[in-house]
């Protein structure tokens, strides 16, 4: 890997404030200035300033290609990850101490050789996955291996946060040159327990031994670099792995593209995921994430679903909220004087039902996914509108609705129009502090709704 020398970092230290392709313009060949390095790592530090800020205030970070940067996981959704597996592990965690307490209370009761019962037998066999049982005649308590693999490295992001809770953390890709990248900036974080591994990730899983967890983000490109979606189109194939993954890992956490159908994905995985994450920020979703476990039941149980929205966060069991609008509808209360949307984590997820019982909102109509409520709602997950009128399409309407209004922002949801072609009829321009809705109700009616930003 190329490092910087002292004429290129000082380039970079002066400069990477300033815009990148006037740079590239104007700036002077200087000799031992390796220009096209500088240049990669203004653009680098800039998009980390605003995705990475924890990377970009660390001193020493090499950044890779515009490309890669544009492409990498952002702080908020590495960070959410690595919540995940520390959640993951503190749940082994209480399955360890459950299986410790119960061996201590049988050696109370009997000299003889404990026995446990079928339940914590069970327990101890799902413990010995992730811990290992102390050879040491002084203790007989688990020790947590704390060992993690990313078997997809790439330039490190989700890696080096992962690695945090971790003593032991192994970072496995193919490409030499990010092999490189990852062993300058793991040490540059402080990250010592970081292993860097240049190989084939899937090689690598099957002569590996069992870890506590691994994690996995498939490339979305074929060989022709077009971009694909399918979790069997994507490399590795984690379809085929499935088994593997669950005999060498307790969890395995897989990320997907936030294109993919969340219901069809578990249906792949044959009863295998324990939760899904639907990731969002700044209201659009980046992310959709598995976890893979082994069933504890016979019976496959439905995963549990996490949306999340940056601080907006809710889950739910999927078995008990999974048709959207309930059979029949609720029916619109009387008094209709706010109106919520909900935020790009419960739109993808689609358990409107589960908004309607948890935030005591109603339906707008089948497929709107609005909701109106007679009272305000304290926290709901998305963004909330004060109604002031509500109209049908025609002139008479729209001309109350409006009342000399020249500019508003309009949305349209289940409605005959796209935003362009309603503002286009209306004759409105962008922006301003009022909120149109195009939207259908319940009985079918396309309706106009204004409203204020709460």
């Amino acid at each position: 890997m190329t490092i910087m020398n002292d004429k290129t970092r000082e380039f970079v230290a002066m400069h990477r404030d300033e815009d990148v392709r006037e740079l590239a313009l104007k700036a002077k060949r200087v000799e031992g200035l390796d220009l096209s390095l500088a240049l990669d790592q203004i653009a680098g530090w800039q998009i980390a300033s605003k995705k990475l800020p924890q990377w970009a205030s660390c001193e020493g970070i090499i950044y890779p290609p515009h490309i890669s940067m544009e492409q990498c996981s952002s702080q908020f959704t590495a960070q959410y990850k690595s919540e995940i597996a520390q959640t993951l592990l503190a749940s082994a965690a209480t399955v360890r101490a459950r299986v410790s307490d119960s061996a201590e209370s049988d050696n109370q009761t009997t000299k003889s050789e404990p026995q446990l019962s079928d339940s914590a037998e069970s327990d101890m066999q799902t413990a010995k996955n992730v811990f290992q049982l102390s050879d040491s005649p002084e203790s007989d308590t688990l020790v947590a291996k704390r060992a993690m693999v990313d078997l997809t490295g790439g330039f490190g992001v989700d890696f080096s946060y992962l690695a945090r809770g971790f003593s032991q953390a192994t970072y496995v890709e193919r490409q030499r040159h990010l092999c490189d990248l990852a062993e300058h900036n793991m040490a540059a974080l402080g990250l010592d327990q970081a292993r860097i591994v240049c190989g084939d990730g899937v090689e690598y899983l099957r002569q590996m031994g069992p870890v506590d967890f691994i994690y996995l983000d498939p490339a979305r490109r074929d060989e022709h670099g077009s971009r694909t979606y399918a979790i069997e189109d994507c490399t590795p194939n984690v379809l085929e792995l499935r088994d593997l993954l669950l005999a060498k890992s307790q969890c395995t956490l897989v990320k997907l593209s936030p294109m993919l159908d969340w219901r069809k994905a578990v249906a792949d995985f044959d009863g295998t995921v324990r939760e899904v994450h639907i990731v969002a920020t700044g209201n659009e979703c980046k992310e959709l994430l598995l976890v893979l476990g082994q069933q504890v039941h016979e019976e496959p149980s439905a995963p549990r679903v996490f949306c999340v929205n940056d601080n907006q966060r809710i889950d739910y069991d999927s078995a008990a909220y999974t048709q959207g609008l309930r059979i029949g509808g609720k029916p619109l209360p009387e008094a209709k004087n706010y109106l919520y949307e909900p935020n790009a984590s419960i739109m993808k997820a689609g358990c409107f039902d589960l908004v309607e019982e948890r935030f005591g909102v109603t339906q707008v109509g089948p497929s709107s996914h609005l909701f109106v409520s007679a009272t305000p709602v304290a926290d709901f997950p998305g963004r909330g509108f004060a109604i002031e009128a509500i109209g049908g399409m025609n002139k008479k309407d729209i001309q109350r609705l409006l009342n000399g209004t020249k500019q508003a922002n309009i949305a349209v949801r289940n409605f005959p129009l796209t935003a362009p072609q309603l503002r286009k009829k209306l004759k409105l321009a962008d922006g301003g502090p009022v909120y149109l809705f195009g939207t259908t109700m319940q009985g079918c009616d396309h309706v106009l709704l204004r409203t204020s930003k709460i």
